[in-house]
């Protein structure tokens, strides 16, 4: 371990060290921010959601993501793994409890997290919700891609052999890992692309481009290992697991036309979980980037640290 308040890699075991990046008020309410992906990393965009006077919140690169080391390594990397990395942190900084933040995967952590280890948690802030499940996978890049981007699920379709199109993800995620380039880097750019598709309301295309060069964007690999592996959760199991967080405050901040993470699963939380205050943003997609999405998290983190 090396470093201070200005970010320092931990050694969590099995050769991976996690970047750990606290930031604000020393004495500030505690805030862990969980990223999504899995595998993207935190930037320092993420900061806008949270007040420095106010708040010490915790940026931690999940393993083989961001800064931590190795870079894409996915030995020992399972959500089992991360909850202990996070555990690792919190014990670490001496932290008792802390606010929970996180955003489509982050927010599939964030209640794996609370659901093991309540009463570490002071209170989540959830955006995107995502459980994930098979189903829910299946649809975004099934039914969904096919009913509002027809023409990029024909481009998914292409992404596999023939033989392997009656169930395209899986075999679209053995490719992506797939140890030759010539068949992971045409896999991994063209789920990268259509996923962003999905990601933005207004998406900064609806086709896959024709280059093929420059450097493979990250998140592709890390998504391929843990969707294979059904985000090694048992179905249903965060669903079921919601009667824990009862008696526990949270917001559940959702875009209406979120295409990766729709409306019915945020609903779906909020029924089992009856002390989470639901924000349905309308005009929205998935992208924390949106200015009424980024807002409605920024207030619910400022309302359960008030």
């Amino acid at each position: 371990m090396d470093g201070g308040d200005e970010g320092f890699h931990l050694e969590v075991g099995d050769g991976h060290r996690i970047w750990v990046q606290p930031w604000g008020h020393p004495a500030g309410a505690p805030v862990l921010f969980l990223h999504g992906g899995p595998g993207s990393g935190c930037n320092p965009g993420q900061r806008t959601l949270f007040d420095p006077s106010r708040h010490r919140v915790i940026f931690v690169d999940q393993r083989g993501a961001g800064r931590s080391l190795p870079s894409r390594a996915r030995h020992a990397n399972t959500t089992q793994h991360l909850l202990m990395d996070l555990e690792r942190v919190r014990e670490h900084l001496g932290l008792e409890r802390w606010l929970l933040v996180g955003g489509s995967w982050g927010a599939t952590l964030a209640l794996a997290y609370a659901q093991a280890h309540r009463d570490r948690i002071t209170g989540l802030v959830l955006r995107a919700t995502f459980l994930g499940t098979r189903a829910e996978i299946d649809w975004a890049f099934g039914a969904g891609l096919q009913a509002f981007h027809p023409a990029l699920r024909d481009a998914l379709l292409d992404l596999v052999p023939p033989e392997d199109r009656h169930d395209p993800l899986p075999a679209l995620w053995r490719r992506i890992l797939d140890p030759d380039p010539g068949v992971h880097a045409p896999a991994a750019r063209g789920w990268f692309h259509i996923e962003r598709a999905l990601s933005e309301l207004v998406p900064p295309r609806t086709s896959l481009p024709q280059a093929q060069d420059g450097p493979l964007p990250a998140t592709p690999f890390m998504e391929a290992h843990y969707f294979l592996h059904n985000c090694f959760l048992s179905e249903g199991d965060l669903l079921a697991g919601a009667s824990r967080l009862h008696g526990l405050p949270g917001v559940i901040v959702q875009g209406r036309y979120d295409l990766l993470c729709p409306p019915a699963t945020a609903y779906r939380l909020a029924a089992r979980w009856p002390d989470a205050r639901l924000v349905m943003v309308e005009a929205a997609g998935h992208s924390l980037g949106h200015p009424e999405i980024a807002a409605a998290v920024r207030e619910g983190v400022a309302s359960l640290t008030s």
